[in-house]
């Protein structure tokens, strides 16, 4: 048996202790730690050993890389394992996609917990590309590479005794999984019924007082820090008091943002914060695998060797990463390497005209809604608008940042849904994108028609992808997405550089004011969030949960 010991400042967690000694391995697993006198040696050497990170809720696919190519980036960032929902891919491919997600992320030494996707399709108001019924995600959870059930963004079914919701999430308790929450807004009764269902988990909270009401029914709650929603700031100083009860998460995280940082980042924020540094690793390595029972080790002997060396416990710069006691990643290099990626889809419309886009008056009433889309939220206000008119056509509004909105169905060819929409900033073009939650049509937002057919077009010669789009003259930048419509099956910084770069164009030529508008975009067709959103079936008030006539 060949073993490795590694040195350093070891961090016990849970006894809230640093002591310099040793880790000894081999064959994957920790086999001593050992106390050493530190003699000067603790002061030279600052290096810190700790148990790995863990993102406690994300969409892989949201990254725009398979698998096993946000693994290669996310242990550079001392990332060793998530908690992830495959209901993007589910949304589109169904079993098959859930499947695809499994063995790719098993080709990389990496942990992924998936889960049993529990809303495929979120809504009726939608048309998605697949459907798991009861019986489907029975199946699922009884598989061991099925660790949980996703979240349930029913809450409606929840609360009103929804037969099939009810199956799912008995299906869960019998298998001994958790249960996952998304309850954006629930507070007091209603809250209280929705986790006495089983739900044990929200990510969704974004005020410290909606999280308090759920922590007293004894609901977690994980602090979100996606690329779009940002709730850290007001949730943060929770954790003086509740950091038993708390985890960190990403949601959604786009592959410029992933390829900059991972919970590594949300550590050194939280400590900057004030919040006791053992109180932050809690949440961020040892409460997600105490609560799904993930098979991480935390730095006790006969674990596994998963663990992480940084520089400090202020910055968190990590140095090296270890899974099953193999280097991953070393002084900010990945040694992930994964193999090439096979192709899934479901996809099939044709390209579009400029007539599509035209958004007829005499088709709507007097009044007319817009999405009031709010950077750094999922959330979006429903708000009046007076858009211009032109012979008979509402037109954008580029002075009062009244833009155009469109989902196209990418399941089969249907008309174009088209409303208005605020805060997106544009002063030309168009973007576009087929990663579109949940269902993952393609949304668009532009400033006129033709760049509005452009931006579509481009996302559909590619079957999926990010697209945008300036008319005069003409200049189009799309990635292709092929992998479902979602992720792309390149090398991951490559594709993060390609993002970055379609990003610079859309806010400094285009003009957008958002943070991460491509993100925004893709939440602006989810129907679950509150207050107003755009299906391919039209305009849907979350708080009705029903489509406007």
């Amino acid at each position: 048996m060949n073993s490795f010991k590694i040195q350093g400042n070891i961090v016990d967690i849970p006894s809230k202790n640093i002591f310099f000694g040793e880790i000894t391995f081999a064959d994957g697993k920790i086999i001593a730690v050992t106390e050493m006198p530190a003699g000067n040696v603790q002061t030279a050497n600052r290096k810190f050993l700790l148990p790995g990170f863990i993102d406690s809720h994300v969409h892989i696919e949201s990254s725009m890389l398979v698998p096993a190519e946000f693994a290669k980036l996310a242990v550079v960032h001392g990332t060793v394992g998530t908690i992830s929902d495959p209901h993007e891919i589910a949304n589109v491919c169904g079993m098959e996609g859930v499947e695809f997600m499994i063995n790719n992320g098993k080709t990389v030494p990496f942990k992924f917990h998936f889960g049993a996707p529990s809303c495929v399709p979120a809504t009726v108001f939608e048309t998605a590309g697949a459907a798991l019924l009861s019986a489907d995600v029975d199946a699922l959870l009884q598989k061991e590479d099925i660790h949980y059930l996703s979240e349930m963004m029913n809450f409606p079914g929840v609360l009103h005794g929804d037969e099939e919701v009810y199956k799912k999430i008995a299906s869960a308790k019998k298998y001994g999984k958790p249960v996952d929450g998304h309850a954006p807004g629930l507070r007091g009764d209603d809250a209280k019924k929705y986790i006495e269902a089983g739900i044990s988990t929200d990510h969704e909270c974004f005020t410290a007082a909606e999280a308090l009401d759920k922590l007293k029914y004894g609901m977690k709650i994980l602090v979100r820090e996606g690329s779009a929603a940002k709730n850290f700031d007001a949730l943060i100083g929770l954790m003086h008091e509740h950091f038993e009860m708390m985890m960190f998460c990403s949601d959604d995280k786009h592959p410029d943002s992933l390829a900059d940082g991972h919970i590594n980042q949300l550590c050194a924020r939280a400590v900057a914060k004030g919040i006791d540094v053992f109180k932050v690793l809690q949440a961020a390595c040892i409460n997600p695998v105490q609560h799904y029972k993930m098979n991480i080790g935390l730095l006790k002997e006969g674990d596994a060797a998963d663990l992480i060396v940084v520089e400090d416990l202020v910055n968190f710069k990590v140095l090296q990463t270890y899974i099953d006691g193999k280097l991953v990643a070393d002084n900010g290099r990945s040694l992930v390497v994964s193999q090439a990626s096979g192709l899934l889809n479901n996809f099939d419309c044709a390209e579009k005209q400029i007539d599509d886009f035209a958004f007829d008056v005499s088709a709507f009433g007097e009044t007319v809604y817009a999405i009031e889309a709010l950077d750094g939220q999922l959330i979006t206000n429903k708000i009046l608008c007076n858009p211009i008119v032109k012979n008979g056509f509402y037109e954008a509004d580029v002075t009062t940042d009244i833009l155009k909105i469109v989902v196209v169905n990418r399941y089969k060819n249907a008309p174009v849904a088209k409303a208005f929409i605020k805060n997106f900033g544009l002063k030309k073009g168009a973007i576009a994108s087929s990663v579109a939650h949940d269902s993952h049509n393609i949304v668009a937002v532009g400033v006129d028609d033709e760049s509005l057919m452009h931006a579509v077009n481009g996302v559909i010669k590619e079957r999926g992808g990010i697209s945008a789009v300036i008319a005069t003259p003409l200049k189009v930048a799309v990635l292709g997405l092929p992998v479902a419509g979602l992720m792309s099956n390149e090398d991951g910084y490559k594709v993060a550089a390609a993002y970055t770069a379609i990003d610079k164009m859309v806010k400094d030529e285009m003009g957008s004011t958002l943070a991460a508008p491509f993100m925004t975009l893709s939440f602006m067709a989810l129907l679950v969030i509150p207050h107003l959103k755009l299906s391919d079936l039209g305009l849907f008030d979350g708080d009705g949960f029903s489509l406007l006539p």
